[in-house]
């Protein structure tokens, strides 16, 4: 009867201990993740680099002309080398990322831009049913996070297209296990008048965007963390 009662006990003990690790591990996570959302959006601490290689994610249409125009007004000798991404079934965005490139290139300032250019699979095509979506979402949530390995990007520049949503939560799954820290600026696109695309909804409230900028007044309303930056087409 003693020696059941032990290994009654024992058994007990031996849950407790990874009932109590498991909790452990929960409490450590959650204080690790609430530091990595407190230190989002912190400015560079003095002596950072004085480059920044940067992720830039392009969408198809509009997406593109906002980023390039955004990225026009940038500093070109801080955000480099910059890695141009797209859909894989976007044939146009890396044409006009390319064609700016030379542009950039052709200007005496800056000296010898450094870029690359690639694709990404889509998590969803337009019209493709949910059942084949749930496959293709997979690989392409591997090829993000080989791209991210890949990369190790310090700044993310995102304007909205769903391409960006695997790269930013990797991201900041990155840097809540201490691999990289990349600083996400995201920029809703000046045709949300009055409500947050998908991405930048989920961005948003999961708070994975350090820096989140709105092209309308009332949009910055509703989203009081969001700053207000004008029209920058």
């Amino acid at each position: 009867m003693e020696e059941g009662c032990s290994c009654f006990y024992s058994k007990m003990g031996t849950k407790l201990s990874i009932g109590l690790l498991i909790v452990l591990a929960i409490v450590l996570l959650m204080v690790r993740v609430l530091y990595v959302v407190y230190w989002c959006g912190k400015p560079f601490p003095k002596g950072a680099s004085q480059s920044f290689s940067t992720l830039v994610v392009l969408g198809s249409g509009g997406h593109t002309a906002e980023m390039l125009s955004l990225l026009s007004v940038l500093r070109k000798d801080r955000f480099t080398p910059r890695f141009y991404i797209a859909a894989a079934t976007d044939n146009m965005s890396l044409q006009k990322a390319h064609s700016f490139e030379d542009s950039v290139a052709e200007k005496p300032v800056v000296k010898e831009a450094s870029s690359q250019f690639m694709k990404i699979y889509r998590s969803r095509e337009v019209g493709q049913s949910y059942v084949t979506s749930v496959w293709t979402t997979i690989v392409a949530i591997v090829h993000a996070l080989w791209l991210m390995i890949r990369i190790r990007p310090q700044v993310i520049l995102c304007n909205g297209p769903g391409t960006c949503i695997p790269l930013c939560v990797i991201a900041f799954l990155f840097k809540v296990m201490g691999i990289r820290w990349s600083s996400i600026f995201y920029v809703e696109s000046v045709a949300r008048v009055k409500k947050l695309s998908l991405s930048g909804f989920l961005l948003y409230k999961l708070r994975i965007a350090d820096q989140f900028f709105v092209q309308w007044p009332q949009l910055q309303k509703k989203y009081p963390r969001a700053h207000y930056v004008g029209c920058l087409m």
